[in-house]
């Protein structure tokens, strides 16, 4: 994130680089998923794709854990339900062009993004979905799943606001999810208990 920012970089609080430094990180806060009822047939398939999570809920307990491995950043995500089930939504990332990142769902299919700062917020555009045959990487216009967009501003320190929204042209707001996360260790408190996290 900081190569891809450049000088910008230095215009986010500590919360926000905290949240992105090199190396491996593990935050803990909690979720809110929406989605309108009629999109559960299309989650379904999507969540078996490994893209998005196909349950709603508020206030869910949630972990990400990042590594880096050769070059790339992969991110773990497990999201606790009140009933005890823990969902995983699982990416990697890597450099895209001209500015760009992508977000790898599986090995196929990702989401190319730029990243860019407004005042001291972290904004991400969508520019296409990205569908990767060997070396070549097919874009997908957006209209088939809708454009997708994130804010994620500072609280204090330590904590940061996320906020991302997929919006279909013609159906408006198809899905979002948003929520606050520490990055400090002391953000532990907030975790669901490890035996609920595994692996």
């Amino acid at each position: 994130m900081q190569q891809l920012l450049g000088k910008d970089w230095q215009q986010l609080p500590a919360a926000l680089q905290a949240h992105y430094v090199a190396g491996h990180s593990v935050e803990h806060g909690h979720l809110d998923i929406h989605y309108p009822r009629a999109m559960q047939p299309l989650l379904q398939l999507l969540h078996l794709l490994g893209a998005l999570v196909h349950r709603r809920g508020r206030q869910l307990p949630t972990e990400v854990r990042k590594d880096e491995q050769q070059g790339r950043q992969r991110w773990q995500r497990r999201i606790v339900f009140p009933d005890g089930k823990v969902l995983r939504f699982d990416s990697c990332w890597e450099a895209g062009k001209h500015g760009q990142l992508i977000e790898y769902v599986n090995p196929l299919l990702g989401l190319a993004m730029t990243p860019y700062v407004v005042g001291q917020q972290l904004h991400y555009r969508g520019e296409s979905f990205i569908v990767r045959l060997g070396p070549v990487r097919l874009p997908l216009p957006e209209w088939l799943l809708g454009h997708t967009s994130i804010v994620e501003q500072a609280l204090d320190d330590s904590r940061f606001a996320m906020d991302f929204r997929l919006t279909h042209p013609l159906l408006g707001e198809v899905y979002r999810y948003s929520g606050v996360f520490d990055t400090h260790p002391a953000g532990a408190a907030v975790a669901p208990p490890a035996t609920a996290l595994p692996g």
